[in-house]
C-alpha cells in the first residue's frame, strides 16, 4: 500500500469552531434556565414546577417528597406550622462500643454534653440521636429479642444524657442497616426558627 491508495481527506471545519459551538449553545440554555427561575419567583409553587419538569426532561421519575426530617410542631395558640426543609447535616459527635446487648451508657456523656452545648448556640440547628445495632444476634434487646429496639434505647439514653443542653432540640432515630454498636448524635442546619406573632 503506498500513500496514493488512501482517499483524500474531505474538507471540514476546524475543531475549534465545533468545540465553540458546543460551549455557546450550553451557555445559551444556562441563561434560558436563569430566566426561567428568575420569572418562575414571582409564584410560589412555580420553583417546584420548574425542578419537576428539569427531572422529567432528563428521565428521573418525578415523585412527591415526603419531609420527614421535623415533624410539624405546634404553634402556640396557633394551628399546626408549616412543613420545614429537610434538615442539612453539619456535624456528628457519639457514643460508641456500647455493650453487646446494652443500653446503659460505655462512658461519661460529659464530652458529649459539651459538645451538645456548643453545637445549639446557633438556635438555627438540632440534634438528631441516631441509635444502631452490630447485627450480631447478640445485639438485641434482652426482653423482646428485638435490634430496632435495642438500638432505640440506646439512642434515648444518649439524648437522656444531652437533653438538658438543647430541651425541645432533640429528636430521635434508629438507623434501618447494621453497623456499630452506638448511638451518633448529628447536628443539622434545619433553618430559622418559626416566630410568633407579638
Amino acid at each position: 500500500m503506498t500513500v496514493g491508495d488512501y482517499p483524500e481527506p474531505q474538507p471540514g471545519r476546524p475543531l475549534w469552531l465545533i468545540t465553540l459551538a458546543d460551549l455557546a449553545l450550553l451557555l445559551v440554555g444556562f441563561f434560558v434556565l436563569l430566566q426561567a427561575t428568575q420569572t418562575a419567583s414571582d409564584r410560589p409553587l412555580a420553583p417546584r414546577a420548574l425542578a419537576a419538569g428539569l427531572r422529567e426532561g432528563f428521565g428521573a421519575s418525578v415523585t412527591p417528597t415526603v419531609d420527614t426530617a421535623r415533624p410539624k410542631l405546634p404553634v402556640p395558640g396557633g394551628p399546626l406550622a408549616a412543613a420545614q426543609p429537610t434538615a442539612l447535616p453539619v456535624a456528628a459527635a457519639g457514643m460508641l462500643d456500647f455493650a453487646v446487648g446494652s443500653a446503659v451508657l460505655p462512658t461519661s456523656p460529659d464530652t458529649l454534653a459539651t459538645w451538645a452545648r456548643d453545637a445549639v448556640q446557633d438556635p438555627r440547628v438540632q440534634l438528631t440521636v441516631t441509635g444502631s445495632v452490630d447485627g450480631s444476634p447478640g445485639d438485641v434487646d434482652p426482653v423482646t429479642h428485638s435490634a430496632a429496639i435495642l438500638a432505640s434505647d440506646r439512642a434515648r439514653a444518649v439524648a437522656a444524657a444531652i437533653a438538658h443542653v438543647a430541651p425541645g432540640r432533640v429528636t430521635l432515630a434508629t438507623s434501618p442497616t447494621t453497623g456499630r454498636r452506638a448511638a451518633i448524635v448529628t447536628q443539622a442546619f434545619v433553618g430559622e426558627p418559626p416566630r410568633t406573632p407579638s
